[in-house]
């Protein structure tokens, strides 16, 4: 059997290679090979538990404060001992962190096939997201098998002259992961977000989360302005923040929200909890990007606070809106769509850009063929 090696480390990597693990754990033509480099560490670990995942490796290469040289010298350094060690026919990394671009060199610089899932994601802007556009740019080069999650992606990749014949579009596992989340039940460990979410009915919730590095400083600072106006106007909704763990985060946004009476900060959730406050919450306001995938395919309005995004599908579709940073505009928008009812249906539509259910088993179809033993399927 092959061996196919899975290199993650960050939550949101989890949550998108779960499925893709699991069925290669079932294949009869691969041998599944998780390793974790632990860019996150506790939200890494329950997304694990929750998906039966054992790691074979883990790097464990988090400390505090360690800037994003240190982090990729860890990886590259690491991986490169244990891909000597076990031989791996690919490599496959998603997105865009510290982990796939270093992942992704190490195995290149050993002649190790890399299959990138979730490739052709581009903002426009080198240094937004930072680092991100540069990881998933420099992955690409050195990549074998694309796996786009769009067709808009495979057009990204195209531009850069990158062969057609190794470009797949499989939609994007991180809606085969939600599917499969939010279909069974959650038991919430705060029982704050369980009374929120028994409440939704009478008391609306605007879901919240900010953490991009690029938002650090006066622009984390506006959003917790905003966000703690809004609470003061809109005294029937509640306002959830599950605050990101990075202290410069907390620093920036926390102390806007303190003494609000329906403003509620808790620690991260873990991702079945996360899944199941999406699809309770009337509104979503984010700088993320994989929330800006899985909030309209649970048919929720999603206010980006960013100045660009690599997800331009939802965008496109209505359900997604780009708000920036600015205080007055995240206001302006966040009212308009709790005070008019036509445009927030205009944006509440179920319009899932991003898949159908079924990008692993693309995803495993495009590994077969990349390998000789079986043909691809249609693009999504």
């Amino acid at each position: 059997m092959l061996k196919i090696m899975t290199v993650y480390g960050t939550r949101p990597e989890a949550i998108k290679v779960a499925p893709i693990i699991k069925a290669l754990e079932e294949s009869d033509n691969f041998e599944s090979i998780p390793v974790v480099t632990g860019q996150h560490r506790e939200m890494l670990d329950s997304v694990n538990r929750l998906f039966s995942i054992e790691p074979v490796r883990d790097l464990n290469i988090m400390s505090a404060k360690q800037g994003l040289n240190g982090i990729v010298a860890k990886v590259i350094n690491g991986l490169d001992e244990i891909y000597a060690e076990l031989e791996p026919d690919a490599v496959i990394v998603q997105g865009d962190t510290s982990t796939v671009m270093g992942a992704a060199i190490a195995a290149f610089n050993r002649q190790i096939p890399v299959v990138h899932v979730e490739a052709g994601l581009r903002s426009g802007d080198i240094n937004s997201p930072f680092p991100e556009e540069a990881n998933r740019k420099l992955t690409s080069q050195i990549s074998k098998l694309h796996l786009a999650p769009t067709s808009t992606s495979k057009a990204n990749l195209l531009r850069e002259a990158l062969p057609e014949k190794e470009i797949v579009v499989t939609g994007n596992t991180v809606i085969d992961a939600l599917l499969e989340v939010v279909e069974k039940p959650v038991e919430f460990t705060d029982q704050t977000v369980a009374e929120l979410v028994a409440q939704k009915d009478d008391a609306p919730i605007v879901l919240v989360t900010t953490h991009r590095r690029e938002n650090l400083g006066e622009s984390m600072q506006n959003i917790g302005r905003a966000v703690a106006t809004l609470a003061g106007k809109y005294p029937g909704y509640r306002f959830l923040l599950p605050a990101h763990r990075n202290p410069l985060v907390r620093e920036n946004v926390l102390p806007h929200l303190e003494g609000l009476q329906n403003v509620f900060v808790t620690e991260p959730l873990a991702y079945a909890e996360f899944a199941h406050i999406i699809a309770a919450s009337r509104i979503v306001l984010t700088d993320s990007g994989g929330v800006q995938e899985e909030a309209p395919s649970l048919g929720k309005p999603v206010l980006v606070m960013r100045e660009n995004t690599e997800r331009p599908e939802a965008v496109d579709a209505g359900t997604v809106r780009l708000v920036g940073t600015d205080y007055d505009r995240i206001v302006e928008e966040v009212s308009a769509l709790i005070d008019d009812e036509k445009h927030f249906a205009s944006m509440a539509n179920a319009v899932n850009p991003y898949g159908d259910g079924r990008a692993t088993e693309r995803t495993l179809a495009a590994l077969e063929k990349m390998f000789g033993l079986g043909e691809r399927l249609a693009d999504f």
